[in-house]
């Protein structure tokens, strides 16, 4: 542990951690062992990190990445809010930042300029890439992946394998630097099983997407869509709209 971070009242420790330079961990905090925390990452009170948890990891780059360092201002310290509880081998990257309450499971991957709100659950091995915002309360569930440049908004839920994409041209010619975008899901939005979403669609607020679809247009709000390709199917049932659970 370094001489200049901070580690509040109650905190424990497990074996072999690593506490970087002005790292600030709060009150009555558990980290297990091999845990590592980098240099100026911000951890909350009451968080839990479990075994071999690396937070404030700074990102690495391909020689043929699009990401370039030197385009990129300083990335900022990880911050992870209070009450939070982030699993076994997981690793979230520096300049991202959790909100509370925020659940990450086993072997999850947070990337470098994300945001998570409060109450989320990032589900065991998921992926969120680089340059996303999760809204507050959603689901995304084992093993999906969330691409770069996406926002996903309050209250969705993402189901296991979900594939989404931001490159129509499948990384080959400098074209698909015009047209490079992640996907949206609105408040509500809800995307089953082992779909996948293509690059910069738009899923509507309460709009339901089938297992196994394959999204290649936009979905209308409070619409349900089905199918290879995604089309029409029903709107979504009154009963299953956001504004009748009485959530907050």
């Amino acid at each position: 542990m370094h001489s200049t971070a901070h580690l509040g009242k109650g905190t424990t420790l497990g074996r072999y951690c690593v506490i970087e330079a002005n790292s600030f961990i709060g009150k009555n905090c558990a980290l297990g062992n091999h845990v590592v925390i980098h240099a100026e990452s911000r951890i909350g009170d009451n968080v839990r990190i479990d075994d071999n948890v690396v937070v404030g990891k700074q990102p690495a780059r391909a020689k043929r990445s699009i990401f370039r360092d030197k385009d990129k201002p300083k990335i900022p310290p990880a911050t992870v809010g209070q009450n939070c509880i982030i699993g076994a081998q997981a690793v979230i990257y520096a300049g991202s930042a959790l909100a509370d309450d925020v659940f990450v499971a086993d072997l999850a991957t947070v990337r470098e300029n994300v945001t998570i709100g409060n109450n989320t659950i990032v589900g065991r091995n998921v992926t969120v890439e680089n340059f996303c915002t999760i809204g507050s309360k959603c689901k995304l569930e084992t093993n999906c992946y969330i691409t770069a440049y996406s926002t996903i908004e309050d209250f969705c839920f993402i189901a296991p394998m979900v594939t989404t994409t931001n490159d129509n041209y499948l990384g080959r010619t400098k074209e698909r630097f015009k047209y490079f975008k992640g996907v949206t899901v609105r408040r509500g939005g809800r995307i089953g099983a082992g779909a996948v979403v293509l690059p910069g669609i738009e899923i509507g607020e309460d709009a339901v997407v089938g297992a196994g679809a394959v999204v290649t247009e936009d979905v209308p709000a409070r619409t349900v869509v089905v199918g290879v390709p995604a089309k029409y199917f029903g709107k979504t049932p009154k009963a299953q709209l956001l504004e009748n659970q009485g959530w907050k």
